[in-house]
């Protein structure tokens, strides 16, 4: 094909692109279903359309080529700050989120959740899988704006001494005990597979009430420990890889097969009309190096650097597909500056809900204008970021440790190391002294919001947890007789 013609087919194909956006006063309060898929730390170069060489991943690859992509779409460096973020619209410091354990993944009551204004629109709304934004009762995602909910303890199956049920203990992954609304049951089958299959009977059974609904799909795959069926590891193991990242890999590529069912199913329920599918992850990838053929090498991470817990790039920049057959433009990118706490506005803008006076102040904006119109203007911004995780007493101390501020151009990490991102996105020279009024600027910002998050910090020492909430229900359920086995409903 000559230069010409493939320059002509190029602006043919962005032409179509842009006549198949919605208007802005379409989108507004149109009640379109919303689906989020959530991935557990897989990161921007754990699929094989950002360029992993390894993997393989042909529905997710398949979802990408027709989305609405975001491309500088920023999240949390950890689980729970994320999922924090998505429930709240704020930053996750200032509903009391600052790690992932020691009650400090608790998010703080008096916030009005996204499924909470959701079903003030007429929505359902359903989780299936990790929560992990407390286990107490007065925190569970059932008391917090979800109607349905299939759900594991603290932050991981088999995360016993953290509260997840001590029968997941010996078989993590595989015939879980999990929290079924307010019921323990049990199940058979890999977890993901499991969530997938509560996800898509509850789906269809909204897609037969021709309500509205909002189906939360939090994966706590491929988070560790690395289990995957033997046959996702086989391809991997023959190839001459080590057991974690034949496990690893076989986790993400079994993700990739349910997510395709997914889209297989919502095709033949005619539901993509009126559905938006979004993929992403929580934070960036978390990998031990692979071993192939007994030498080391280091795993694909799209050039950036940093990974899971870390205030660089590769720690927060995750992947952001947006589909709505005929309504979004389809394979078109949009370099804006975006974050997690965007979902929060932007789908209760969707979804025509009246926000009330009494809500907490919300750090996102709503993506509407983009999804619009991908070449909207949007005014640059500053989006904050710190690993937590201090130990007690330490948090003044910590201030500048593992900490970011991000604006489309800069990343400033821990105070001192200044990136030109939009230039140099894998942070290969750190430029403070060529630009130390950038730094003071920054550095202002980030001391501001500092001061404004810390009152808000609400789960700062609080006594350590001896008896969790989950091994209580056990103890009183199990009185009551044997724990019943759960399965979908046929569809």
């Amino acid at each position: 094909m000559n230069k010409k013609l493939v320059f002509i087919n190029t602006i043919a194909l962005a032409l179509f692109a842009s006549s198949q956006a919605a208007d802005i006063s379409d989108l507004k309060g149109s009640k379109p279903n919303v689906i989020v898929v959530m991935t557990d730390d897989q990161g921007m170069g754990d699929l094989s359309c950002m360029g992993n060489t390894i993997l393989k991943t042909p529905h997710i690859d398949s979802f990408y080529q027709k989305s609405t992509r975001f491309t500088d779409f920023q999240v949390s460096p950890t689980c729970a700050p994320t999922r924090a973020a998505l429930m709240s619209g704020r930053f996750p410091f200032k509903v009391g989120i600052t790690h992932t354990i020691l009650q400090r993944e608790r998010m703080a009551q008096g916030i009005q959740t996204l499924p909470e204004m959701l079903k003030t629109a007429g929505y359902t709304t359903g989780l299936f899988g990790k929560w992990h934004l407390g286990d107490e009762n007065e925190y569970l995602p059932q008391n917090r704006g979800f109607d349905e909910v299939l759900m594991h303890g603290a932050g991981g199956i088999g995360q016993v001494g953290l509260g997840d049920f001590e029968a997941n203990r010996p078989n993590t992954y595989f015939d879980n005990m999990l929290l079924h609304n307010k019921q323990i049951v049990t199940t058979k089958g890999f977890c993901t597979d499991v969530f997938f299959d509560a996800a898509k009977s509850w789906i269809y059974q909204q897609e037969q009430s021709k309500k509205p609904y909002f189906a939360y799909i939090s994966l706590n795959a491929p988070h560790g420990p690395f289990y995957a069926p033997d046959s996702y590891k086989k391809r991997f193991l023959e190839e001459g890889y080590d057991q974690k990242t034949a496990a690893r890999y076989g986790m993400i590529e079994n993700i990739d097969d349910n997510f395709g069912q997914l889209f297989k199913q919502l095709e033949e329920w005619k539901a993509l009309e009126n559905t938006i599918v979004v993929f992403m992850t929580d934070n960036g990838m978390s990998m031990p190096r692979i071993k192939y053929k007994g030498e080391q090498v280091n795993p694909f991470n799209a050039g950036m650097r940093g990974r899971k817990n870390s205030p660089d790039e590769g720690g927060t920049h995750v992947p952001a597909f947006w589909y709505w057959k005929g309504v979004l433009s389809e394979g078109v990118d949009i370099p804006a500056l975006t974050a997690h706490i965007d979902f929060y506005p932007t789908f209760t803008e969707l979804a025509g809900a009246k926000l009330p006076s009494s809500i907490q102040d919300l750090d996102g904006r709503s993506l509407l204008p983009l999804l619009a119109n991908p070449e909207a203007s949007w005014a640059d911004r500053d989006l904050f970021f710190h690993c937590g995780r201090w130990n007690a007493g330490e948090r003044d101390q910590d201030k500048y440790l593992k900490c970011a501020i991000r604006t489309k151009k800069w990343r400033l990490v821990d105070n001192k190391n200044l990136y030109d991102i939009e230039n140099d996105p894998n942070q290969t020279q750190e430029l403070s002294l060529e630009y130390p009024d950038v730094v003071k600027e920054l550095s202002k910002k980030y001391d501001q919001w500092w001061e404004s998050a810390l009152p808000l910090m609400v789960n700062e020492g609080l006594p350590k947890v001896t008896h969790h909430p989950f091994h209580i229900l056990y103890e009183e359920q199990i009185k009551q007789g044997p724990i019943p086995q759960w399965s979908p409903i046929k569809y």
